[in-house]
Formats: structure tokens, sequence, C-alpha cells
């Protein structure tokens, strides 16, 4: 593992652990692997019912976004983090939200002079479009540039991120990619009792859909497919839901006959269910990573997506498949194709299996590090050569 003693970060961000997406996990594991490594950190965040007491993480007091009701939002005051970044010393800022929380960082560290970079976790203009909002996307992308083109970097979950907010107008954009821990996800959870506990044999076809129940997600896409499919081979699929949100009523009423519905699960729970599916099904078009793909493939459970540039980066080349966005019918023909011929699914799950255990953490948190290290050193350099230009 590199040597992080030198870095000292202050991550703003308006989601942060206990709370359960794909950020917050993510942030979470930043803040673990920068002090394995014998880095400082301290997270600044919203506040949560949920949270208990923190070593280094500093809570503001936050409401619920009236657009997004699962999203919490924070105007910390300025003097009040100016003074604690004066407190703490960082050598770097890290915004990893555009708003409340993560502006009030941006803020402090462009007054103070610290080095500020910045990650582009979530879609805004796609949400957006997706709940009406579509007149928002322009000025959004005004907005997106200004937040941050003013730091040092960007860095974005894939390559396929990187080259849209790059044609958007984004500058200093680096790819910042995502890794999964194969001793949490892997085929050895298989449980034949959860199997039979959902009603299913060796026959069936389990597929999974793993994250939020909302619209957002396209849920409704896997389950009009699921529903087809019922339909043309009955008994022969069976869908397990994990997670909650505020779509779960309707995709409870929506669902075919013999669903199961998990909530929200954590540890060898959720590491059974992946690894006794089938298959995942991973109908979003928002998601700019979708990190349960990665936790899906690792447990050796192939990857069934919309067919969007960042899905496509991690399914293909025959790593799994993708099926058009938003087309429930193309999703339950593929998924009775493999009901029908179960050879695919064992090819399939060889090489998802494959691609999964190249994506180790360690080698993701070296390179962003090393990244983190050379944009200190050149803020160093730039601050040496101004403080010289200033005397002369």
């Amino acid at each position: 593992m590199s040597d992080c003693s030198h870095i000292r970060l202050a991550l703003f961000s308006d989601t942060f652990a206990p709370q359960v997406n794909g950020v917050a996990r993510t942030l979470d594991r930043l803040v673990t692997a920068l002090r394995e490594r014998g880095g400082e950190v301290r997270v600044f965040t919203t506040d949560d019912p949920d949270a208990t007491e923190r070593h280094g993480v500093q809570r503001f007091p936050s409401r619920s976004f009236w657009a997004y009701p699962q999203l919490q939002l924070a105007w910390p005051k300025q003097r009040e983090v100016r003074a604690a970044l004066r407190d703490f010393r960082p050598s770097l800022v890290h915004a990893a939200t555009e708003f409340g929380v993560g502006l009030a960082g941006r803020r402090a560290a462009l007054t103070l002079g610290v080095p500020f970079v910045s990650s582009y976790h979530t879609s805004f203009t796609a949400y957006a479009a997706h709940y009406g909002l579509g007149a928002l996307a322009v000025p959004g992308w005004s907005y997106l540039r200004w937040f941050h083109n003013v730091g040092r970097r960007t860095y974005c979950p894939t390559m396929a991120i990187v080259d849209e907010v790059t044609a958007h107008g984004f500058t200093h954009c680096r790819e910042w990619s995502r890794g999964v821990d194969s001793t949490r996800f892997a085929p050895r959870f298989r449980s034949t009792a959860f199997r039979e506990s959902i009603g299913a044999t060796d026959d069936t076809l389990v597929a999974a859909y793993v994250g939020r129940i909302a619209p957002e997600k396209n849920v409704s896409v896997a389950l009009d497919a699921m529903r087809a499919v019922s339909a043309s081979r009955p008994e022969a699929a069976r869908l397990v839901v994990v997670g909650d949100g505020p779509f779960e009523q309707t995709a409870r009423e929506a669902a075919p006959e013999g669903s199961v519905f998990t909530g929200r699960l954590e540890g060898q729970a959720l590491s059974e269910v992946y690894a006794s599916a089938d298959v995942l099904l991973f109908p979003s078009t928002t998601d700019t990573f979708g990190n349960v793909m990665l936790e899906a493939m690792a447990s050796g459970t192939p990857v069934i997506g919309a067919d969007v540039a960042p899905t496509r980066e991690v399914l293909l080349p025959g790593r799994g498949w993708v099926c058009k966005a938003g087309d429930a019918d193309a999703l339950a023909q593929q998924l009775i194709t493999l009901i029908d011929d179960r050879t695919a699914l064992v090819t399939m799950r060889a090489l998802a299996l494959q691609f999964a255990q190249s994506r180790s953490w360690t080698a993701v948190w070296d390179t962003l590090f090393a990244d983190y290290l050379s944009v200190q050193r050149a803020g160093s350099v730039r601050e040496a050569t101004s403080a010289l230009a200033h005397a002369l």
C-alpha cells in the first residue's frame, strides 16, 4: 500500500455513512483506506437520525431536499467551516457533492488557499429529466461547470463519464474507478437454503435487483420484464428485490406473483443473495457507476444492464448483457433466452467473475492517492512561486 502520511484530507459531502447508497459507501471506504495508509481525514457532512458519534466526522443540521426526500441538504455557516479547516490544517479539500456541504467546502478551500478537488457522482441532469425537470438541464450544466472547474481535479467513476462531462466543458478530469471486496462478495456464499426459502429449485432462474427502489432507477422496467417472463414461462423464474425506497409499495403491487422483497440487507445476508441469484438486473440509466454490478460479478452472478455508456464500460465486451434502455420487452426476451439455454449463463458467470477479481480496491486507492499527492505537490510549487513573485 502507498504511504499517505503527507495527506490531510478534508472531505465534504451531503451523503455519508450510515446512509446506504453508492456514494456514501464509496466515501466511507475512502476514509478507511486513507487512514490505513497513514493519512488523516476529517469528514464534513449532514446529520442523520441513525448516525452515532464517530471520530473525525463533523455533522451539520440538515433537512430533506423537496424534490428528492432521501437527499439531505445542509447549509453550514462559512465562519464555522473556515474555523474547522484552520483547526484541522488540511493539505487537500475534496468536495464529493455539488450542493450544501460540498458548496461550503469549495468556498472555504478557495478562501483559505487550500488545494481543492471534486468528484462527480450523480447525474443531476439525468435525474432532472427523469422527474420532468428537463428545463433545468442547461442551467444545470452551467452550474456544474462553475462548481467543478475551479478545482485542480474532477474525479469521475468511468471513462464514459469523463468523456460526457468533458464534452460539456469540464476540465482537469480524471477517472477514479471502483473496486470490489472479493472476501465479502464471492461464489462461496451461494446458498441452497436461501433459494429454497424463496421457492426456487435448481431449474429456477433467480433474477435479483439490488439497490434503492426509486423511479429514477427504472425499477418499473425490471418489473414489467419479469411479468412478461412469468406469463411466457410460468414458474420458471423468480424475482428477488433487495433494498427500500419511495417506489417500494408501487413495486410490490406491480411485481409478479412469487416475487420476494427482502428490504435492506447487509453483511452475509446480502452476500448470499448476490451469490444465490443467477442474474442481476440493472435497468438504471441515471447511475454514473453501478457498484452493485461489481458486487454481483464478484459473486459469480452475471448482469443484464441498460445499454448506456457507463454500464457498457463495465459489462462489455463479453462480461454481461446490455438491453435497450427502458425496453422491458428486450429485457424479458434476454431472460427467456437464459431460461431456455443455461449454457450462456455458465460461460458469462466465469467471465464476470474473472473481471471482478481484477478490480481490487487496493489498486483503486493507490491510483487516487497518488493523484492526491501530485495535486498537493503542484499546489506547493504554485504557492512558492507566487510567494517569490510577491517578494520580488
